[in-house]
């Protein structure tokens, strides 16, 4: 499976130690930086060639990681076709694989010790989507949203 991931200065190092964790598991990485140390960057260089990879299709799942986790997961839902969703633990990342199909994972590097973040990793790339015609639907009505913001509301 090819991964991409990509990180800010504040979630660099947790970026660095979760690529080299997921390359011994034999996954493809592309890292889209940052490449080095640099605490001027912002997320949203990161996250936005991430979300483009994902969406279409040169990777299969993003790993996102910022200071809160927050601004890589708006970052990167800005792009047609992505579910970015932060995640505090390897519950939370299973039922947005299995019921939403989540294909970012935004970490927050401020909260997140490297064991855990391995843990969520490793339950996001390994928790299929469950498929269900309710879970598909819902994704159906979002791509829908996507292909024209300017529609009525589906409901009341």
């Amino acid at each position: 499976m090819k991964i991409v991931i990509g990180a800010d200065h504040r979630g660099f190092a947790l970026k660095e130690d979760l690529k080299m964790y997921l390359e011994a598991l034999n996954y493809s990485v592309v890292d889209v930086g940052a490449k080095h140390l640099d605490p001027t960057d912002d997320y949203p260089d990161f996250a936005y060639p991430a979300a483009m990879l994902v969406a279409t299709a040169d990777a299969e799942r993003g790993i996102l990681i910022c200071g809160s986790g927050a601004g890589v997961t708006i970052a990167a839902n800005k792009v047609a076709g992505i579910r970015a969703v932060e995640a505090h633990s390897v519950e939370h990342i299973v039922t947005a694989r299995n019921d939403d199909d989540a294909n970012i994972l935004a970490l927050s590097a401020d909260e997140t010790d490297s064991d855990t973040a391995r843990e969520i990793a490793e339950a996001f790339l390994n928790t299929p989507f469950s498929g269900d015609e309710r879970h598909q639907r819902r994704l159906d009505e979002i791509a829908e949203i996507e292909e024209d913001e300017d529609k009525e509301p589906m409901h009341e």
